[in-house]
């Protein structure tokens, strides 16, 4: 049976790993900061308490109904699936939110092995938590990604797709796919690529080199 001193430290313990977190969270500007994280963490020990208490209760009395400890913590994890689906947010091709809703689940994880006792587990687990969100960081600042952009081009007459991909290579992009559609009534041609290319190449440039193409009336860049 845990002592009053064994509970509160557990979840204060809960909610130092959970506010650590949820404050590097938070100084980033992402949706689920300091408080949820401290919040998911403590909730995550405070159900392991409870299931542990009960499980307690069951080998004391056998006469009391037998409850699996598991079954509380898988409750508290499909919960946070909720949480982690609410911070994910999708804008074309790209998607926001993975590594904070990564975060949520981990600490509730890190809550769930405070509250079952295993603080060695969970301390090494809030350690290479926090090193991967500090200091990854830095090291994935310094690599070299593909991001993917939509342009959409409109051209007088037929237009020259072939003219468009050469000054998207030219700035060693790839050419993904192209949507052509033609409209007769106003003459003109409409153009929509979707590209991969560096997060350092300059899209100005590109939008600016394409824009100078003969014939061409309106060209966009998005993400």
């Amino acid at each position: 049976m845990l002592t009053t001193t064994e509970i509160i430290t557990r979840l204060l313990l809960g909610a130092m790993f959970g506010g650590i977190i949820g404050f590097e969270r938070s100084s980033h500007g992402r949706p689920a900061g300091f408080r949820t994280h401290l919040l998911v963490c403590v909730a995550s020990v405070l159900i392991m308490i409870v299931s542990e208490y009960y499980h307690y209760l069951s080998v004391w009395d056998p006469s009391y109904v037998r409850v699996d400890p598991a079954r509380l913590a898988a409750g508290a994890v499909t919960g946070v699936g909720f949480l982690g689906a609410g911070v994910i947010v999708k804008t074309g091709l790209s998607v926001q939110g993975l590594t904070t809703a990564a975060c949520l689940w981990i600490v509730s994880a890190i809550g769930l092995a405070v509250g079952s006792g295993l603080y060695m587990a969970a301390i090494v687990g809030f350690v290479i938590t926090y090193l991967a969100l500090w200091l990854l960081r830095k090291v994935e600042d310094r690599m070299l990604r593909l991001v993917y952009r939509f342009i959409h081009v409109v051209m007088e007459g037929d237009g020259d797709d072939e003219a468009i991909t050469s000054v998207v290579r030219k700035y060693e992009a790839a050419v993904n796919n192209i949507n052509y559609e033609k409209d007769i009534e106003k003459k003109e041609s409409s153009f929509d690529i979707t590209i991969a290319l560096s997060d350092r190449t300059s899209v100005k440039k590109i939008l600016a080199d394409i824009a100078s193409l003969q014939h061409v009336k309106r060209v966009t860049i998005r993400s």
